[in-house]
């Protein structure tokens, strides 16, 4: 095995002809950001129609078989070490030196395979082209898709966003639908002009993602959709990921059987550039509808197998709100007294994924502020979160809110952590108005090193203070003592920590409750350190 990035099909190609042959319908899905939210999205309105679905997402979240499900379930993990043993033999046995990345994927395919699962869904997991997922037979795929296309990962595939859409427009297959998702403005003309040169060339189909709208939350068909007016532990209890702020949605798709007007549901998706990526989604299935097949996708998807699957998504670590208590304790049994907090992580690791982070905690402060306060134009624009304003008494009370960031972010040239954060952290809290008081804090621990990939690598914290402080002039920052020892949980189980006590000590400055949130961001690797540290806590582990 090797611990390289060497882009390349030659030896998943070669290990794949040792191995049962892989012969699941798929659906493959490419991009920079939002591939995962966009196969989450799928995979749910599949299982929502009785299909049983597998599903494969890189990178893996808290343990290493997480990113391997069978009905938005994690495989047992007896199924895929067996797996992944016997796949490593086959590499050794032949001398093929298979990346870890390669060995992953094919250990997928083999227990897609052996599970006869109905259908795949397939996140590529850099690029497109030369990627390992881009391995599997033409005959297989039924859809392909390419979500936004961003810069990210420049040193392996091109310095320029039409080189990086050259590379995952290449996941194209002959004959078969290629969805062009939604782009960002500047570069949507470049993106489609490089995806439909590459898809048309290799004789596919671009077909465009339909755009979804939001609905207004006080005339869905649902009911009236409350939203919280508090930032406070109460509004988000779930162990999966809160869903308080859910997208009433609306949009028309070709083919459906039952033929409705409109298709009508909960989008628990946290941000408004969820409806990009459930544009995307939705358009796959219609792609589906209109493709003969022995699935039968015209007669058992319907309507409100759609809405039903939309509404039960669930993707961890993408704008995700969980509930800890806090303080954590290194050894248990834990005996200090602990107090609830909420957190919303988010795996959000370039300028893009940031600004998108960025936007919707301004959207969800201004929700959660506005009835107490007049509506503020200047912060944003009213989102499908907010509920309409209410009259304001003259002595509405000053509210103290306390943002923590807890960041990590991966050492990848020629991407800067000044490119990176500089959406973040440029939130305009004053614009929520004068009865809002924000106080921002930043703790940058260092996130666990992924097993076999020794070329990822966090950025060194002291380096990460210098961009922050000059980009929050004042704000305090928090780094751990010593920068190379006990990285990952023990850093994060410290900055959580500190942010704790600064909350609570602004509570108790403020003379109330206490309110405001936690943001772990900045790198997946981070928020799985998260995951594994909050399942930790929930079982009264240190």
């Amino acid at each position: 095995m090797s611990g390289r990035i060497d882009l390349s099909l030659d030896r998943i190609g070669e290990l794949l002809t040792h191995l049962p042959t892989y012969t699941r319908p798929t659906c493959h899905i490419a991009g920079t950001n939002g591939k995962g939210s966009v196969s989450a999205l799928l995979s749910s309105i599949l299982s929502a129609s009785s299909y049983s679905v597998g599903r494969f997402n890189s990178p893996h979240l808290a343990v290493v078989h997480d990113c391997i499900t069978i009905n938005d379930e994690a495989v047992l993990p007896s199924i895929y070490e067996s797996t992944r043993k016997r796949v490593e033999a086959t590499d050794r046995e032949h001398g093929l030196n298979c990346s870890n990345f390669e060995l992953l994927t094919a250990t997928a395919l083999v227990i897609f395979e052996e599970a006869n699962v109905d259908i795949v869904v397939l996140e590529v997991g850099m690029g497109g082209r030369l990627d390992a997922t881009n391995v599997i037979p033409d005959g297989c795929v039924l859809v392909s898709a390419l979500t936004t296309v961003d810069l990210d990962h420049q040193s392996f595939l091109g310095t320029t966003v039409r080189d990086i859409a050259r590379e995952k427009a290449a996941i194209a297959r002959a004959g078969t639908p290629f969805v062009l998702g939604p782009q960002n403005p500047e570069h949507s003309a470049e993106v489609e002009a490089v995806a439909r040169a590459v898809v048309e060339g290799v004789g596919a189909s671009l077909v465009p993602a339909i755009l979804p709208s939001a609905r207004d939350r006080g005339s869905t068909l649902e009911g009236q959709l409350s939203t919280p007016t508090a930032l406070k532990p109460s509004a988000f209890h779930s162990a999966d990921g809160g869903t308080p702020f859910a997208q009433p949605v609306t949009f028309a798709l070709p083919g459906i059987p039952d033929n409705p007007d409109f298709i009508n549901a909960l989008l628990p998706l946290q941000g408004e550039h969820q409806l990009d990526n459930l544009g995307t989604a939705v358009t796959m299935v219609s792609v589906l509808l209109d493709t003969p097949h022995p699935l039968d996708f015209k007669h058992r998807i319907t309507a409100a197998s759609i809405s039903q699957g939309i509404q039960a998504t669930r993707w961890r670590g993408r704008l995700s709100f969980h509930t800890i208590q806090l303080p954590l304790s290194d050894t248990p049994p834990r005996t200090a007294p602990t107090h609830e907090f909420v957190v919303l992580a988010d795996g959000a690791h370039n300028a893009a994924a940031s600004a998108r982070l960025a936007s919707f905690i301004g959207d969800a402060l201004t929700a959660v502020t506005r009835p107490l306060q007049p509506p503020s134009p200047t912060l944003a624009a009213r989102g499908p979160m907010e509920p309409a304003a209410t009259p304001q008494p003259r002595d509405t009370p000053r509210r103290t809110l306390s943002l923590t960031y807890v960041l990590a972010l991966s050492h990848s040239p020629p991407k800067t952590p000044l490119e990176t954060l500089t959406p973040l952290l440029a939130l305009d809290t004053p614009a929520l108005g004068a009865h809002v008081r924000v106080i921002t804090r930043v703790a940058l621990p260092r996130f666990t090193p992924p097993h076999d990939m020794p070329w990822v690598a966090s950025e060194r914290p002291s380096a990460l203070r210098d961009v922050v402080r000059a980009l929050l002039p004042g704000a305090e920052v928090w780094t751990p003592e010593h920068e190379d020892r006990d990285v990952g949980g023990p850093q994060l189980r410290a900055a959580l920590n500190w942010a704790a006590e600064n909350h609570l000590r602004d509570a108790e400055a403020d003379g109330g409750e206490g309110e405001g949130f936690i943001v772990i961001a900045g790198s997946l690797y981070l928020v799985a350190d998260f995951y594994r540290v909050l399942s930790t806590a929930e079982t009264g582990g240190p």
